[in-house]
């Protein structure tokens, strides 16, 4: 992969601190539902289960509510419950700026206050402005990176909010120049971020580090679960269904597949409501080929084994979907559009269809359905690309080099 980064290279053996390097205690900052079966979650959880299994002490401060468990090797700090507000899906609210990101301060601050905390790692921009506000607080020195998982340019536009199109444009396009000099240093999740950073004058080449998404290709069997004469063809959707997913025109290629292959199911596997979608799956007369499962992040893999092909609807994303990388750790054949599977070659580790072209969508999945060889190799040669490149401890290790070399510009740097 195409990265550029400031990691120090660790010595000693992977899953262990090496032997003349100090331990580090890490405050992670997710102003976000923790854990949740979505991709901003599952990074925090996953990246910071990774850096604690290498001998790292890591708090993870997080909002009332979520789904599912973290491991007890990451030591988890929410505030008090707010009455009423259970809500996972993504995207700012006022709800949120006025209760829920105060009180995140508050037990931010309240920690970096009560013990040493050599670094605060902050998810997102709402996490990167509460740990700003947090070390002001408490007076704190510890160095603050900002974990960028996308652009605001691009998130913004796709959330309601109550506001003209121009007006998140403009508030995206400042907040992307203006925000990511707030940290101390800034990790990137892929290189087209890190990148645009740069081109917008955000940041030098030399203050941001591509700390790329992982997945536990372990957790996955790639064996697909066995097939009987007269079983549908299966389709299968994981995640949230934000706007920006793309779940409209997943219905409206999924209706192109139906003309040709009617016997086809569609399983959508989220935590969130289909309400929105409802109105467009029965127009379309899909909805009675699709299947709602309330899955949780422990059932995807035995979901993905049952699936033929699994789909990823996004246009446009500047990271890169968990989702995808779940996929591909199970080996299922993906169709995807190209805006949203970066580094991926078309009908090498996926099918790739030109952004927005719903027919050409649905033309490769049918391609994947009718040419079982096609769909096998697909699949095989995208959990090889996944275990070479996106494992969580190898972006556990290039994050802990990015803060020790971050402790080490700013002056903090403890040397056993």
């Amino acid at each position: 992969m195409n990265q550029t980064s400031l990691a120090i290279p660790l010595q000693g053996s992977p899953g262990s601190v090496a032997a003349t390097e100090a331990p580090l205690t890490i405050a992670v900052v997710a102003a976000c539902p923790f854990p949740a079966p979505r991709g901003t979650p599952i990074r925090i959880l996953r990246l910071a289960e990774a850096v604690a299994a290498r001998g790292h002490r890591v708090h993870v401060v997080a909002y009332h509510h979520g789904l599912g468990e973290v491991d007890p090797s990451v030591i988890l700090h929410r505030i008090a419950p707010v009455a009423g507000y259970d809500d996972l899906r993504p995207g700012p609210s006022l709800r949120k700026l006025v209760r829920l990101d105060p009180a995140l301060t508050s037990v931010l601050a309240g920690l970096l206050r009560g013990g040493r905390v050599d670094l605060i790692h902050a998810h997102h921009f709402e996490g990167l402005l509460v740990g700003r506000a947090a070390r002001a607080m408490s007076r704190s020195s510890a160095p603050l990176v900002f974990d960028a998982h996308t652009l605001l340019t691009s998130e913004l536009p796709s959330y309601g909010l109550g506001l003209p199109s121009w007006v998140k444009r403009l508030a995206g396009t400042l907040g992307d120049r203006w925000l990511p000099p707030l940290a101390d240093h800034v990790a990137s999740c892929t290189e087209r971020i890190r990148a645009r950073l740069i081109e917008i004058g955000a940041l030098s080449p030399d203050e941001v580090t591509v700390v790329p998404n992982g997945v536990e290709p372990e957790r996955f069997d790639a064996r697909p679960l066995p097939r009987s004469e007269g079983d549908h063809p299966h389709l299968i959707f994981t995640g949230n269904l934000a706007r920006y997913q793309g779940v409209d025109l997943m219905l409206d290629a999924f209706r192109l597949v139906l003309d040709h292959r009617p016997e086809a199911r569609l399983t959508i596997a989220t935590a969130g409501s289909f309400a929105e979608h409802e109105g467009r799956a029965r127009e379309l007369r899909v909805r009675d080929a699709i299947d709602l499962v309330p899955a949780t992040v422990e059932d995807e893999a035995e979901l993905l084994r049952g699936a033929d092909v699994a789909l990823n609807p996004r246009v446009d994303c500047d990271g890169i979907p968990m989702k995808l990388l779940n996929y591909m750790a199970a080996a299922r054949p993906v169709v995807s559009f190209r805006g949203s599977a970066p580094g991926l070659r078309h009908r090498d580790t996926a099918w790739l269809a030109e952004d927005g072209d719903v027919r050409a969508f649905a033309t490769g999945i049918l391609a994947v359905l009718d040419q079982p060889l096609l769909a096998r190799g697909l699949g095989e040669r995208a959990r090889r690309f996944v275990q070479d490149n996106h494992t969580w401890d190898q972006s556990a290790e290039l994050a802990v080099g990015m803060y020790r070399q971050t402790m080490a510009m700013r002056g903090f740097v403890r040397i056993r």
